[in-house]
């Protein structure tokens, strides 16, 4: 499928997709947003490809609502509308996070509000010395969307997610490395090879057993100890429905050699 406003493009079993609307620093506008949301499906259905990997075209990685020809709250609920609407920050969160496979941000420059967002859905967020982080919402009087007040909090801690967003300031790449925000740092002209490298490591693993991973890591964040163990348990049946990458294991073991897992 072609995309208008972003590029989706596949290394063998790691798939890229690059938000292209690099004058506006990636801005999150109707198209984008809704091709956003298409292509991850895209990658959901595709078994093919193990891990995702978000990019951002240009000098930035997003800055966020494109304010630009759009109302301020364009998106938002109106008075007529339920209150628990998702509209398209909420979408966008969900279908990132709940993404059955693992997503990287290779955070090439600024991230803003709901581009910021965006890169905190992700499992994992990598970096280089041009990376910037800023909150931004309460600049622009509005409360955060996009996931912001769920993933920051989990990702840096309470006070320091009330921090960034209280005080909306920038943080470049050294600091965000510091609390948790950048995972790693790569030299900026090598920040998405590398991050492709480290996309394909964990694409190298059986797909079943790292869907398992991802979705009993994300649950047990929110539940008790005993919970906890039992989502495991189910976690292992379900990781272990792959007859090919069982026998494959132990065959590569004993036969000395790198093993081919495929989720068969």
């Amino acid at each position: 499928m072609s995309y208008e406003t972003l590029i989706y493009e596949k290394h063998d079993d790691v798939g890229v997709i690059t938000l292209n609307r690099p004058k506006t620093l990636n801005a999150l506008n109707p198209t984008l947003r809704a091709e956003t949301l298409e292509a991850v499906e895209e990658v959901k259905n595709d078994d093919a490809i193990r891990v995702l990997i978000f990019t951002g075209a240009g000098r930035g990685f997003s800055s966020g609502h494109d304010l630009l020809g759009e109302s301020p709250t364009e998106g938002l609920p109106s008075q007529n509308e339920r209150l628990d609407d998702l509209k398209w920050m909420g979408r966008q969160a969900r279908a990132i996070y709940q993404l059955n496979k693992p997503t990287i941000a290779a955070m090439n420059g600024v991230a803003v509000g709901a581009g910021m967002s965006l890169s905190l859905a992700c499992d994992m967020r990598v970096g280089s010395e041009k990376s910037r982080f800023k909150t931004v919402f309460l600049e622009r009087a509005n409360s955060t969307d996009a996931g912001m007040s769920f993933f920051l909090p989990r990702i840096v801690g309470y006070s320091r997610a009330a921090d960034l967003i209280f005080t909306n300031r920038n943080v470049d790449a050294e600091e965000a490395y510091r609390m948790g925000l950048l995972d790693r740092i790569f030299p900026h002209d090598q920040l998405l090879e590398e991050a492709i490298k480290l996309a394909k490591e964990m694409a190298f693993w059986p797909p079943m057993a790292m869907r398992s991973a991802k979705r009993v890591l994300q649950h047990n964040l929110r539940v008790g100890l005993e919970d906890a163990l039992h989502y495991e348990v189910a976690g292992l049946t379900y990781a272990r429905q792959s007859p090919h990458d069982i026998k494959e294991q132990g065959l590569s073991f004993v036969e000395k050699r790198p093993p081919k897992f495929t989720g068969e």
